[in-house]
């Protein structure tokens, strides 16, 4: 009894996080498992991220590089990245 009622605490975390986005789950809307965001580091310097949520990216400040998020799943390829200007 005791997995069943820690698998549906599973369930309901995920399936909370995706609402969360609001309705019709934009890909601007949705962000990644906080948990996930505290292992991401860049892939570049190994540094922390830092969850910009009005772009809906995860910056490193260290490389200047900004790694979208799409569908809650961030993109950490240099190519997939942009340039930040400061």
């Amino acid at each position: 009894m005791t997995e069943h009622d820690d698998s549906g605490d599973k369930q309901a975390t995920e399936h909370d996080a995706g609402d969360s986005t609001g309705p019709g789950g934009a890909a601007s809307g949705e962000s990644p498992d906080p948990r996930l965001l505290e292992l991401l580091v860049c892939p570049l310097t190994k540094t922390r991220l830092t969850l910009d949520r009005q772009s809906n990216e995860l910056i490193s400040k260290a490389a200047g590089l900004a790694f979208p998020i799409r569908n809650g799943v961030p993109l950490m390829t240099v190519e997939a990245a942009r340039n930040i200007d400061d």
